[in-house]
């Protein structure tokens, strides 16, 4: 049966990160995969950098950014389309972390309200040390905002707190008792604790936490970084 999940979640709070790393894990399981692009307005950290890791992974890419593929934002809804007509075993809805990004998940509300009970999952991506996710009162209300946007209702957390190239051990034990909270407060459950896998693993070797409030460790490989140079080679400077 085809699956179908969401990531949401503030802005740069690694939703990107995450979706490539599913979906490269997907891939590698022999599963038919398929990313969608919807965040317009991270120009820094894209998807479509990542066009060659994809398709030496077989997945298949929709993005407004896709140079080359003959994807606009005129014609970008018929290719989302695709994700709800194919026969996928995987898509991977990567949402931007704004209001336009949810808005953009919300036109879709239809296609996903066809799809069977199970089918679908839509997962908050925190990361507690972006604004307006420090505390549980600010992942809810964030929550509740994206969710009465995007016109779907979270089922799941993932607790992703890093501080990018900063990123330590610390950030996610420091993630867990927020992350936990806001679980216990909404009844949502935590599925998955993601980040590098050196710090994942020190993490999982602390005594006293839950594993109800961890759910599935990911192990993330750093698609993501991005050096200045890349930034400005791209740029033509």
């Amino acid at each position: 049966m085809k699956k179908v999940i969401i990531l949401i979640g503030n802005y740069g709070s690694g939703k990107t990160e995450i979706a490539l790393n599913l979906a490269v894990l997907a891939a590698a399981k022999g599963k038919k995969t398929q990313v969608i692009d919807l965040d317009r307005i991270n120009d820094y950290f894209r998807m479509s950098d990542h066009v060659k890791l994809l398709e030496e992974s077989n997945i298949n890419l929709v993005s407004p950014t896709f140079v080359g593929a003959g994807i606009t934002q005129t014609n970008m809804p018929a290719a989302v389309g695709s994700a709800f007509a194919q026969d996928w075993d995987l898509v991977i809805f990567d949402v931007g972390g704004d209001p336009a990004g949810a808005l953009s998940l919300a036109r879709y509300h239809m296609d996903f309200a066809q799809l069977e009970p199970g089918q679908l999952e839509v997962y908050d991506i925190v990361n507690i040390r972006r604004p307006m996710s420090e505390t549980p009162e600010k992942i809810l209300k964030l929550k509740a905002d994206m969710e009465g946007f995007a016109r779907q209702t979270v089922t799941g957390f993932i607790n992703n707190s890093n501080l990018q190239a900063w990123a330590s051990t610390a950030d996610l034990r420091d993630g867990y008792p927020v992350i936990k909270a806001a679980s216990e407060m909404s009844g949502i459950p935590v599925v998955h604790t993601t980040g590098r896998k050196q710090f994942l693993e020190e993490f999982l070797q602390d005594n006293g936490h839950d594993p109800n409030y961890i759910g599935t460790p990911i192990a993330l490989k750093p698609y993501m970084h991005r050096s200045w140079d890349t930034f400005t080679d791209g740029l033509g400077l």
